[in-house]
């Protein structure tokens, strides 16, 4: 019955279009645990707090939710049609990360994966808890445990087939399943997505230092950039894709077939002069739907700052020196490094 019931579940799964799917037991090993500890220990986390709260949760399916026998995990592709970073090449416009050029993936897995946890209840009762990134769960070595890939040396998860553009999502359930075999790590003497790195935000293969890291200091830390970085992020304005694009193999991965998760016209390269003008309202509009809506205007008004005083255009110095008079100090911080360096 398990393994029928896995095979029914996974046929559901892909007629509802998700592109990967795995089961795996409700465990993870030791390291998981270990290594998330040391994670927080050193610092690494940043001022992601949650990532400390909940180290027992996070190190174990079974910590969050007793009852639970198996993991679905289900993969989404957001592989662009075009080369991820042309844009590094445009200083005068901004780059917004692939996976935020269009909606959230949350509200979009989010509905796949109920309907998909409805499936399982109507064929054998068993109890089922969604998640989307939402909830202390280790979605990277999950994934890999059920075989969707393996975590590279960049610490995120590569696929054979998808290369490293999957979204993740998880059902937690009672069911007792079938499990696939866990996915090797195929990375070899490869490190293209360690150099690649804009900030040396890899002390090591598999180690992130996420407060050294484009992403994290763009959309989850809150106060000013440090100065010492901020020339590094050049016109990065919401995440950071360097490391996850260079990854040979992406060229397994086709296009994303989802229209959600396509990327919207405006937001391939918006010009930095745009987006400077940005008061709350506009900001609101102009990203509702999106996961950059999420990080608020002030926070990406001063990675639009930075963009611009990376950016080398001498006609993008009033923009600078307007953000430079914002009434977030923050933001006023920015505009001055950027008209300063423009300036000079």
């Amino acid at each position: 019955m398990s393994a029928a019931l896995a095979d029914a579940i996974r046929a559901k799964a892909q007629a509802l279009g998700f592109d990967a799917v795995g089961f795996a037991d409700a465990a993870l090993g030791p390291e998981a645990r270990t290594r998330l500890k040391a994670f927080v220990a050193q610092g690494h986390h940043g001022t992601m707090g949650w990532l400390a709260e909940r180290i027992e949760a996070r190190s174990h399916p079974q910590a969050l939710w007793p009852e639970a026998r198996s993991v679905i995990c289900l993969g989404l592709s957001y592989a662009p049609a075009g080369h991820a970073l042309a844009n590094l090449r445009r200083p005068e416009v901004g780059n917004i990360s692939v996976y935020a050029r269009h909606r959230d993936y949350h509200d979009v897995m989010k509905g796949m994966l109920k309907h998909l946890a409805q499936f399982i209840v109507s064929r054998c009762g068993a109890g089922v808890k969604v998640f989307v990134d939402t909830a202390p769960v280790s979605e990277k070595p999950l994934a890999a445990r059920a075989g969707l890939g393996w975590q590279g040396k960049h610490t995120n998860l590569v696929s054979r087939r998808h290369g490293s553009w999957l979204f993740l999502g998880e059902i937690y359930t009672t069911a007792d399943l079938s499990f696939d075999a866990a996915g090797q790590d195929r990375c070899g003497t490869c490190r293209r997505c360690l150099d690649a790195c804009p900030t040396d935000a890899f002390p090591a293969p598999y180690r992130l230092d996420a407060t050294r890291c484009i992403s994290y200091l763009t959309i989850e830390h809150q106060g000013p950039i440090p100065p010492a970085l901020r020339p590094a992020i050049g016109n990065r304005i919401y995440g950071c894709d360097d490391c996850l694009a260079v990854c040979p193999w992406n060229r397994f991965a086709e296009a994303s077939k989802h229209l959600k998760l396509v990327g919207r016209d405006d937001l391939q390269s918006p010009p930095l002069q745009d987006l400077a003008a940005l008061d709350d309202a506009g900001f609101r509009r102009h990203f509702a739907g999106t996961p950059v809506k999420r990080i608020g205007r002030n926070r990406f008004a001063r990675n639009v700052a930075i963009a611009i005083g990376n950016s080398a255009q001498a006609a993008l110095l009033p923009a600078a020196r307007a953000l430079a008079g914002d009434a977030d100090p923050v933001v006023a911080d920015a505009g001055r490094w950027a008209a300063a360096r423009l300036s000079s």
